[in-house]
């Protein structure tokens, strides 16, 4: 791979975007704390609910993910045109759509104002920045210009600046700044499509012309997600996964008959020295049953000492991975032509 085929392919920057990562993060968390809302949202909260889809929902796992052993409230993401019952007028309600026109979260968005919730927005602008302003709702504006999947270091970097006085995770300033570098030693080593020990590019031609198929502790399930995604927007290509130990009660069987599909299957196992140590010793026992019978088994290992890091440093592999797999198919890794066209075909029947 060079740089020059890379650029006939890559039409729209998604290159430059990827590489970019840890410069957004870093901005992105500056821009956040200017912008952090003062007296938003008030004492004696009892949940919070994050609205949103795609890339901008990400941002939502990644702050459940931290929160599962510091909050004292539930933090869930609601992937939905409608909210769980629970919410009311002490639920906080983070809307999230980079556009400011996804269908679901508008309806979201509608659905906690129409019950009293403590609703905030983040968006570039669009039909959710309007309603908000209309409401006089706080709305945190992002960065136009951006793929909604690649403006994950600013959304991100909203939702956790603007309900950090809940208290919900442990992250700290030294947290950001762990992330900022490890994101940017990657991105140093992973943009250079030259490198013959790119990780990236090794992962990426393991993929190509096979079936992703991306394991991971239930612990780490926000970057599962986001590999698949990527895969899927970025590299046009279809990936499944499932997370530890629940495939080992279910999904593990479908390895059974160890028929000659299974050679299709190339298998990443994201790693993290947190998940719990009989998870990890079920990732050993299932890769020494599995990989004779797949077409490969790979693992890969976060970065850092933070959860905060070690996320990022798993998720933003996945990013590059994603992107050489896209120039492999030969494929512009930016349009999402089949979505489009979806969402075009239903703001016809409306």
């Amino acid at each position: 791979m060079t740089k020059k085929t890379l650029d006939q392919i890559d039409l729209e920057g998604m290159y430059e975007a990827v590489r970019s990562f840890p410069d957004q993060l870093r901005q992105g968390r500056a821009n956040a704390m200017q912008a952090k809302i003062s007296g938003w949202p008030g004492d004696g909260v009892t949940g919070v609910v994050v609205a949103g889809m795609g890339g901008s929902a990400i941002g939502g796992d990644i702050l459940a993910t931290l929160a599962i052993d510091h909050a004292s409230i539930p933090v869930v993401v609601s992937r939905s045109y409608l909210l769980p019952a629970w919410v009311g007028p002490d639920t906080v309600v983070v809307t999230s759509s980079y556009s400011g026109n996804t269908e679901e979260t508008l309806a979201a968005f509608d659905d906690a104002c129409a019950r009293g919730a403590r609703v905030v927005a983040i968006s570039t602008g669009g039909e959710l920045t309007a309603r908000a302003q209309e409401k006089h709702i706080p709305c945190m504006q992002l960065p136009t210009g951006i793929q909604p999947r690649a403006a994950l270091p600013h959304s991100l970097s909203a939702l956790l600046t603007i309900t950090e006085s809940l208290q919900l995770t442990a992250v700290k300033m030294q947290d950001w700044d762990e992330a900022i570098a490890i994101t940017a030693v990657q991105s140093e080593l992973m943009s250079n499509v030259s490198d013959p020990d790119n990780l990236a590019i090794k992962l990426a031609d393991i993929l190509y012309g096979q079936f992703p198929v991306i394991y991971s502790s239930e612990q780490f399930a926000v970057a599962n997600i986001r590999w698949r995604n990527q895969i899927h927007e970025n590299s046009k290509s279809f990936a499944v996964g499932n997370l530890l130990p629940e495939m080992n009660h279910n999904e593990v069987m479908g390895w059974a008959r160890f028929q000659s599909e299974l050679k299709q299957l190339a298998v990443i196992a994201l790693r993290d020295f947190e998940d719990h140590e009989r998870t990890q010793r079920r990732l050993d026992v299932t890769r020494s049953l599995l990989e004779p019978h797949a077409h490969s088994w790979n693992e890969v290992h976060s970065e850092g000492k933070s959860r905060l890091a070690r996320l990022l440093s798993i998720m933003y592999l996945g990013d590059w991975v994603s992107l050489y797999l896209a120039i492999l198919n030969e494929i512009d890794p930016s349009p999402v032509g089949l979505i489009s066209k979806l969402k075009t075909a239903l703001i016809q029947d409306s």
